[in-house]
């Protein structure tokens, strides 16, 4: 699933691309959006909040969309062929004069009064690439299940906003904790908040995603998908766990020999 970087640098590509122009097409492929037209309105905006795409249009009115697993935002010029996948795979075009941006495997497309955003994304913890991140509220709220294992509590939109699998594991290990460490147990949390920002911060403006600070290639993460391969700190094979298909886990990754804390069993 794309991580808050990358739907911080899709609502630039669609900012620059379509804000201050009307549309001249407007085609949304989902059954309840089938006759919605936005032909005609300028675009005012588009926004990332967390991992959703909020474009905004004259008249106050919203187009919702989030990227999940493999969504897709694609711009092109007028004429130049699309390059995001097959045709029946393309949920929405906008088009100005100048561009057109094709939306490929929306799961969440909808269209909103700008003034009911709140309906969408008002569940969401603080942006940490948002202008009023709020590391007091998410400290609070990452917090207040302090059982909860860390990388579940990170993972999770309604503490704070913006990090995916990768930024968990990656964060996990810097903090020398196993993604199960119940979070109430983990010392200095503030830190690790201040860090997870830092890194979201450094790598929106960039395509190589870079947690180690080398810009090598294969060089660029600590942990994440390096199942077997030596840790780049203490040489110890990097472990995977993958659960049930029923879990809401999702697949982590760690150190044995850096990272401390609660592990599942082999068996």
């Amino acid at each position: 699933m794309p991580e808050g970087d990358t739907v911080w640098r899709t609502a630039r590509l669609l900012h620059d691309a379509l804000s201050n122009s009307p549309l001249v097409r407007c085609d949304l492929r989902v059954p309840r959006l089938a006759t919605s037209d936005l032909t005609g309105r300028t675009v005012l905006e588009t926004a990332a909040r967390g991992k959703h795409l909020l474009t905004r249009f004259e008249g106050g009115l919203t187009l919702h969309s989030h990227l999940r697993m493999d969504g897709a935002w694609r711009v092109h010029a007028p004429g130049e062929r699309w390059t995001g996948g097959p045709g029946h795979q393309v949920r929405a075009v906008l088009a100005t004069a100048g561009h057109v941006a094709v939306g490929y495997r929306l799961p969440v497309l909808e269209l909103l009064r700008t003034e009911d955003e709140e309906q969408a994304v008002g569940h969401l913890g603080p942006d940490l690439l948002g202008p009023d991140w709020d590391a007091g509220e998410a400290l609070r709220r990452l917090l207040s299940d302090p059982g909860r294992p860390l990388a579940e509590a990170l993972l999770d939109q309604r503490n704070l906003a913006g990090i995916g699998n990768v930024y968990a594991a990656e964060l996990c290990f810097l903090a020398r904790a196993t993604p199960w460490l119940p979070v109430g147990g983990l010392p200095a949390p503030e830190r690790l908040l201040a860090l997870a920002r830092r890194l979201l911060e450094v790598n929106k403006g960039r395509s190589t995603r870079i947690t180690t600070g080398d810009v090598r290639r294969d060089r660029a993460l600590w942990v994440y998908g390096r199942a077997g391969r030596p840790c780049r700190r203490c040489g110890a094979a990097v472990r995977t766990w993958a659960p049930g298909p029923s879990a809401g886990e999702r697949v982590a990754y760690w150190c044995p020999g850096c990272q401390q804390g609660p592990s599942p069993s082999p068996g």
